[in-house]
């Protein structure tokens, strides 16, 4: 067996070297080669139409539920405080408010979690899942005692507000900064040059120009037709990689400026928006010394108008409702400032046109319309993105595999000539 073996070797390297021999191993490179990158662009081009469909069904509706998971705690936050601050028939309204923020809650959180099989993932539930009864169970026994006029009832409140602000919204943006992570990294795997892919064709096009070099040197003749459709079809699959990734990218439009980017600002603009609104209604609670409290307020203030600076124009209704807000807590301060509680009180949760509460009302619909548009910007991106990527894997599978087969039907008919 071991001579017959050697002498096999020793035959293939002497055919190997004769005409016939190299024009067969310049058949076998170039058709292993076409299909190898027919294959990878297959692959590499269906990965970016999966990816975009996962970004349509699961991941930026998982980001925009996440975000609604924060507003809603935090809105419930605010609600507690104007429930508590309010007297009679006037504490109907923020008690709604306050249970229907809980049950968004409740259902933001499910749809933000759906699917998810992370451990950091399972831990934000789980803490979540741990405090928010908790947070309720605070909240219901300082309304209990503010009913029945027991001081202690503030107490239980702040209580309350704490487990919200070091916990249950730490949590929940926590949670909000992993889902927009996840849509980025869909949108650059989307949006980035199918690299593997790009070299192989490129390969098969030195292939195909060496190989007519090898043809022109051993049979005299100045082209192969089978060749050359060959070069054909690999120059038309490298032209649709860059051009339908290209036209993806476009669509996407990462950029600072791209809805992406404006979609995950303007949800942290909203978020930095009910964070501001629960630090002024928490400032009344303790009749004390409000300072920390503006100094958070006007941290998260600070924070909303710098977002809104970068995706909103300085004359937009946004900017001017925030403008109108702004104004309307400095009355509340300084009526507190001047010992006028019930000013205070009626600026922060009254119903009046030009309260507190009615204008940051004003301008929480207001970002939540420009954060709609910025979603269905994003959404509408994803969707030009498929459209430019759909018929990619297949066209550019069908092209390496016609370049596969146009080398052997046009090298064919040569290495006949010589056996």
């Amino acid at each position: 067996m071991g001579p017959r073996i050697r002498n096999g070797t020793l035959w293939l390297r002497r055919f190997a070297g004769t005409t016939p021999g190299v024009i067969a191993v310049v058949v076998v490179v170039s058709v292993v080669l076409c299909l190898l990158a027919g294959f990878a662009c297959a692959n590499q081009m269906s990965d970016k139409g999966a990816r975009r469909d996962a970004a349509l069904a699961h991941t930026e509706p998982l980001a925009f539920a996440a975000q609604r998971l924060y507003v809603a705690l935090s809105a419930a936050d605010a609600s507690a405080a104007a429930e508590f601050l309010s007297t009679g028939s006037a504490a109907v309204a923020p008690r709604q408010r306050y249970q229907q923020s809980l049950a968004d809650a409740a259902a933001a959180l499910s749809e933000a979690t759906a699917g998810a099989s992370d451990e950091q993932t399972r831990q934000i539930v789980a803490r979540v899942a741990a405090d928010l009864p908790a947070y309720t169970g605070l909240v219901e026994t300082a309304r209990a005692n503010n009913r029945q006029g027991f001081p202690v009832g503030s107490s239980y409140l702040s209580e309350a507000s704490e487990v919200m602000q070091k916990s249950l919204l730490p949590n929940a943006e926590r949670l909000t900064a992993d889902r927009f992570a996840a849509v980025r990294d869909d949108q650059r795997a989307i949006a980035t040059m199918p690299v593997l892919s790009i070299v192989l064709v490129v390969l098969v096009l030195i292939v195909c120009a060496v190989g007519s070099w090898i043809l022109l040197r051993r049979t005299n003749r100045l082209a192969n037709l089978g060749v050359a459709a060959a070069a054909v079809a690999a120059v038309l699959a490298l032209l649709w990689l860059i051009a339908a990734t290209g036209v993806a990218s476009n669509a996407l439009d990462t950029g600072a400026s791209g809805a992406s980017n404006r979609f995950e600002t303007l949800a942290k603009a909203r978020i930095a928006a009910q964070q501001a609104r629960t630090d002024e209604t928490l400032q009344l609670i303790t009749r004390g010394d409000i300072a920390a409290g503006e100094d958070q307020y006007t941290k998260h203030a600070a924070d909303l108008r710098d977002r809104l600076a970068t995706v909103v124009g300085p004359d937009s209704v946004a900017v001017q409702e925030l403008a109108t807000w702004s104004a309307g807590h400095q009355a509340q301060v300084e009526a507190y400032q001047a010992a006028n509680y019930p000013a205070a009180v009626a600026q922060a949760i009254g119903a009046a046109p030009t309260s507190s509460a009615t204008q940051f009302a004003a301008l929480d619909r207001s970002l939540n319309d420009n954060l709609a548009q910025a979603r269905r910007d994003l959404r509408d991106g994803l969707d030009t993105a498929g459209s430019a990527l759909i018929l990619s894997p297949s066209g550019t599978l069908v092209l390496l595999v016609f370049a596969a087969a146009a080398v052997v039907a046009g090298v064919w008919p040569r290495l006949k000539e010589f056996l």
